[in-house]
């Protein structure tokens, strides 16, 4: 067995993946629809969106084909050493095949090869964000060697697609959520700022000097809030 190497890109790929708010989260139909989907197209027991953690991997959806025998409860959770698809990431824009992993030397003797699941045959799909960094993968998986052709790959690669799509839209409310909090949280602090120029313009009672101390502090909050850099 050979552990995969580290992407050149590890730091930023896995802050990015953390901000994506996926990992250990509760099961989203619209995932487990594509695993559905992935392995009704392309005739296997087993389809999977993986995702690759600091010493992990994570599966965001599992889809077992009724009646089949490979044990999914041992591929949910496996230590990243172990993983196929931390394979798969170090290519981000290629599709791995592994026809027959007891010939494959990266898998001959990987635990998951040897005991249950007894995965033999394997292809998956980097699934990225929106600059491109792979967090696993949409993987198909069987337990006898095999082939997929051209135009069920192709399809995978589809539903791989849909499923970054849906990350980057993942994405893009949790800013979303995060600037609401922000705007949300500097509505007081902007009420006292304004009564303090009210009464800078007034000249009201307890002096200039306290009501500049208050935009002082207006502005410090302001800049927290923000996380407004110092020079």
């Amino acid at each position: 067995m050979i552990s995969a190497s580290l992407p050149p890109n590890e730091s930023e790929r896995l802050k990015s993946l953390h901000e994506h708010n996926l990992l250990d989260t509760l099961p989203e139909e619209v995932y487990d629809d594509i695993t559905r989907l992935a392995a009704e197209i392309c005739g296997t027991p087993f389809a999977a969106i993986n995702l690759i953690a600091e010493d992990r991997q994570w599966s965001k959806s599992a889809h077992h084909q009724e009646g089949e025998s490979l044990g999914l409860h041992h591929y949910l959770r496996v230590p990243r050493e172990y993983s196929f698809c931390a394979h798969a990431i170090l290519n981000p824009d290629e599709t791995m095949v592994v026809p027959d992993a007891r010939y494959d030397e990266r898998f001959s003797n990987n635990p998951l090869t040897v005991n249950d699941p007894c995965i033999k045959f394997y292809a998956g799909v980097p699934i990225k964000d929106a600059e491109g960094r792979a967090f696993g993968s949409l993987c198909v998986l069987d337990s006898r060697p095999r082939e997929l052709p051209e135009h069920k790959l192709e399809s995978l690669k589809a539903l791989a697609k849909l499923v970054n799509t849906h990350f980057q839209l993942r994405r893009t409310k949790i800013e979303l959520e995060k600037t609401q909090q922000q705007v949300d949280a500097t509505q007081p602090v902007l009420r006292d700022m304004m009564s303090a120029i009210d009464a800078l313009r007034t000249n009201a009672e307890g002096g200039t000097a306290n009501r500049l101390t208050s935009l002082q502090e207006g502005i410090t909050s302001l800049e927290t809030i923000f996380k407004v850099p110092h020079e």
